[in-house]
Parts: structure tokens; C-alpha cells; sequence
């Protein structure tokens, strides 16, 4: 075995729920994140 992958690409529409799904977990969690920093700088800097 070579460890290479069989799979074939995605279709259109399954890349685009793909990307659906990133999108989906992905905002949230940029946006928990930013106010993590804001939270924590006003915490330490007063």
C-alpha cells in the first residue's frame, strides 16, 4: 500500500455542504474567540 487515498473528489453539491458545515462551526467559534480576547485584554490592561 502507498497510503494514497481511493476516494474520489467531491460532487458540487456535496462541496457546498461541505463548506456549508465549516461555515456553520466555523463563525461561531471565530466569534466566541474574538470576544475571548477582548474579554480577557480589558481584564488584564484594566
Amino acid at each position: 500500500m502507498t497510503g494514497e487515498s481511493s476516494a474520489s473528489p467531491p460532487s458540487p453539491g456535496r462541496r457546498g455542504l461541505i463548506v456549508f458545515s465549516w461555515l456553520w462551526v466555523g463563525v461561531p467559534l471565530a466569534y466566541g474567540l474574538y470576544e475571548l480576547v477582548r474579554k480577557a485584554t480589558q481584564l488584564f490592561t484594566g
